[in-house]
């Protein structure tokens, strides 16, 4: 339950928080100025897009991002046209998020990492070390997605593929599809670490 409150204190509360500071600023100076133009970017992840397993806590906080910042563009565009908003998904961007245990708060108790934790962990330090798209790039899709007033960001369009089966999925009213289906040796060896 800790890890769960850090998560969505920081992934969701720090949105929430960010949003509620800003938005009231930025549509007061519209109203002061024709020509001000504001725009919010809340960082959330294609895990707020896809369930990938093992990610529950942090899949969780990020579809909360997604679903905030898609509400936060229907509303400011109903009342301005000077401030808008956009959602950034980045996928395995070399950030140093693999390893942001060391932000744990020094007054959260430090329990023993589960099975499935250690393994997310690994699994999770591989495909961010393996990032093809920098931290700096990222930045500059972020820019010129402002300029063109592009809600959805990615860093790695060709993941696209997996969340429109995911939503085809939902539409049809079928069971979520196997995260593993284009790399099934992936799923194969996580499954046989988990019930080992």
């Amino acid at each position: 339950m800790a890890d769960w409150q850090w998560v969505l204190g920081v992934n969701v509360w720090g949105v929430v928080h960010g949003v509620r500071l800003f938005t009231p600023m930025m549509l007061d100076a519209a109203k002061k100025d024709p020509h001000y133009e504001g725009h919010i970017v809340n960082t959330a992840s294609m895990a707020g897009l896809l369930t990938a397993p093992n990610m529950g806590v942090y899949n969780v906080s990020k579809h909360a991002v997604v679903a905030l910042t898609e509400t936060l563009y229907q509303d400011l565009k109903l009342v301005t046209d000077q401030v808008s908003a956009s959602v950034l998904c980045p996928y395995f961007v070399p950030t140093g998020i693999s390893q942001s245990h060391r932000n744990r708060p020094a007054d959260l108790p430090h329990q023993k990492a589960t099975k499935s934790q250690l393994i997310g962990q690994a699994m999770s330090d591989k495909a961010v070390s393996s990032g093809k798209v920098s931290a700096a790039q990222m930045a500059e899709m972020v820019f010129e997605s402002i300029a063109n007033d592009q809600f959805y960001i990615y860093s790695h369009p060709q993941a696209l593929g997996n969340v429109q089966t995911r939503m085809e999925a939902i539409v049809q009213q079928q069971n979520p599809p196997n995260p593993f289906a284009a790399r099934p040796d992936i799923g194969e060896k996580l499954k046989a670490e988990l019930r080992s």
